[in-house]
């Protein structure tokens, strides 16, 4: 877990709609540019801090996470550090709290944790709606838009997105369109040689574009949805694109393949041989592609794969070995990571925290959507086994969130490396430290010893560790099994979809380990839980109530001379 204070930047359907659509009038798309941007302008979110309204009004008001109300939000587009400044884009709708009249919506952050929402960067225009891209710096002016010839333009962003026509008379279709802002993303123009990619599909979308210096090229990644295809372009100028390769159909494809991210990261030995992050060993590429439905907790989610890109084609290192899930929580989806990072630090991605399963019913915050952590990324390799050595099985996928936490707030509980808790010496230590809240950090590593399952207990409604409570989000080991779970089956109000309340699990990596590293982030409405050094990952959203604010560890019974759970370095860090 990647804890900053603050994080410092440097300088140098969707297709499935959760609601029939209207055709607009002739007059009414006309007009629909200008309103919303009148609405826009009426209508900046302050930075993420306290609500108006009573937190016993509004309990999942997050504290963590970025969120747009009263409106609409669902998948993140573009991110990008450009001028100190971490800008974020995403799928909104000016217009409500339901999927529609997809624009791109706009906010900065100068840490990543404390954002600022701005007026709609791109709006629906002419009936066509905005929807998911990504955006590159073209400080060089190589698309001729940003200046004259020959002029250097920092500073000048380059979106690639999808445009989405709805034709009930010729059929629905989608292309990719360009647009560019001079001024670091405050204002856009959209190209007038629009499309730049028509292929004459229905389901053809999500571009995610980069500079490849090997071949020195922009790269377009984007999705044949239904075709469960990545299709790679390449361009010398963002403007005219030529076709270079194709990967798939792999992994899961049990539904539409969605926002395909590539990206280059480091391959780090296992933690502990050399620092706590493991030496850099190698380099290999990640393809990431969303997949809806088809993930293991039921819906939306997001697997990955991990190769070689040549400049026109990725190849599997390791072809069906998997599908590899980067999340096995409910709530993941849409993932896309930060373009213009400088080299040496760390990638970093963020994703939509929703589900296609429910994503039109989540109660008001107000307002519905919103993302996860920003999260920092690696490779790992995986420990030797007798039969196997490293490079003949997959590399991990390592996630660390980005968080802020205050200077002047120290780390309420702090137990030790050593020695090892009971679980009932643990409990007393939070009873007797008030240890309690609804937006915190834990940090543990759990020894589950021969109890059938361990884990700990979150958002309870009893402060009492020794009581049971009505309302808790469990999270937990399964001995037998090897599988990490959360259970939110009793979070707190989940009657308003069938598909909600659930237990969901993960396989663990190191199941034989004697004990297992915990990280998880807690806020007012999830719980994201970093398992294994960031391994194995879980997200998922709960709605409490704003009372239920207890902690508790817990096992089942052992026997009498068998070894019972343990626990220890223990942290609790207030985020509220």
């Amino acid at each position: 877990m990647k804890v900053c204070t603050p994080h410092v930047p440097r300088n140098d359907l969707r297709m499935i709609e959760m609601n029939p659509r209207t055709p607009l009038s002739a007059n009414m798309r006309r007009l629909l540019p200008v309103l919303v941007l009148l609405l826009a302008a009426h209508t900046f979110a302050q930075p993420q801090a306290a609500p108006t309204a009573s937190a016993a009004s509004t309990p999942w008001q997050p504290k963590l996470h970025f969120y747009a109300p009263p409106n609409w939000i669902n998948d993140p587009n573009g991110p990008i550090l450009v001028n100190g400044q971490y800008q974020l884009f995403f799928q909104y709708n000016p217009f409500g709290d339901q999927w529609g009249h997809m624009s791109w919506g706009h906010a900065a952050s100068s840490d990543l944790v404390h954002w600022k929402q701005l007026p709609v960067a791109l709006p629906e225009e002419n009936g066509v709606s905005i929807f998911s891209g990504s955006t590159v710096e073209d400080r060089d002016n190589s698309s001729g838009l940003c200046a004259e010839p020959g002029q250097k333009t920092p500073g000048c962003l380059v979106a690639l997105y999808t445009g989405s026509a709805h034709d009930p008379q010729n059929g629905d279709k989608q292309n990719q369109n360009l647009a560019f802002s001079r001024d670091g993303g405050t204002t856009w123009t959209k190209y007038s040689g629009n499309p730049v990619i028509d292929l004459g599909l229905k389901d053809f979308r999500d571009p995610k574009v980069f500079w490849h210096a090997s071949s020195q090229s922009w790269i377009m990644a984007v999705s044949l949805a239904t075709q469960h295809k990545v299709r790679f372009y390449r361009s010398k100028n963002l403007r005219q694109w030529e076709q270079a390769g194709e990967f798939g159909p792999a992994g899961s494809v049990s539904g539409v393949w969605e926002c395909p991210d590539l990206f280059e990261l480091p391959v780090r030995e296992s933690a502990g041989k050399h620092d706590a992050l493991g030496k850099i060993v190698d380099h290999r590429w990640v393809l990431s592609v969303n997949v809806n439905p088809g993930a293991p907790a039921g819906g939306s989610g997001d697997q990955y794969f991990v190769g070689q890109f040549d400049g026109s084609h990725f190849t599997e290192d390791h072809p069906g070995s998997g599908p590899h899930w980067a999340d096995y929580g409910k709530d993941f989806y849409a993932s896309t990571s930060f373009s213009n990072t400088p080299a040496g630090q760390d990638r970093l991605w963020i994703a939509w925290m929703g589900n296609w399963d429910y994503a039109g019913k989540l109660p008001s915050l107000p307002g519905r959507g919103e993302m996860t952590v920003p999260r920092s990324l690696y490779l790992r390799q995986p420990p030797a086994h007798a039969s196997l050595t490293p490079s003949q099985e997959p590399l991990v996928l390592v996630q660390q969130a980005i968080l802020s936490t205050p200077s002047f707030q120290p780390s309420k509980a702090l137990f030790g490396g050593s020695p090892y808790q009971t679980i009932a010496q643990a409990n007393e230590k939070i009873v007797s430290g008030k240890l309690s809240g609804s937006a915190y950090l834990l940090r543990v590593t759990l020894d589950p010893g021969d109890a059938a399952e361990a884990g700990v207990r979150l958002r309870r409604s009893s402060a009492d560790p020794s009581q049971p409570a009505a309302e808790e989000t469990v999270v937990g080991i399964t001995s037998a099994t090897g599988h990490i779970f959360v259970d939110r089956t009793h979070s707190g109000k989940t009657d308003w979809a069938p598909e909600f309340p659930a237990r969901v699990s993960a396989p663990l990596k190191h199941s034989q380990a004697n004990s297992i590293r915990l990280e998880i982030v807690v806020d007012h409405n999830s719980v994201e839980v970093f398992a294994e050094d960031g391994e194995t990952v879980l997200t998922n959203l709960i709605y409490p109530s704003a009372s239920s604010t207890g902690l508790a560890f817990y096992s089942t019974p052992t026997p009498p001379g068998v070894g019972p759970a343990l626990v220890r370095g223990v942290e609790f860090i207030p985020l509220d």
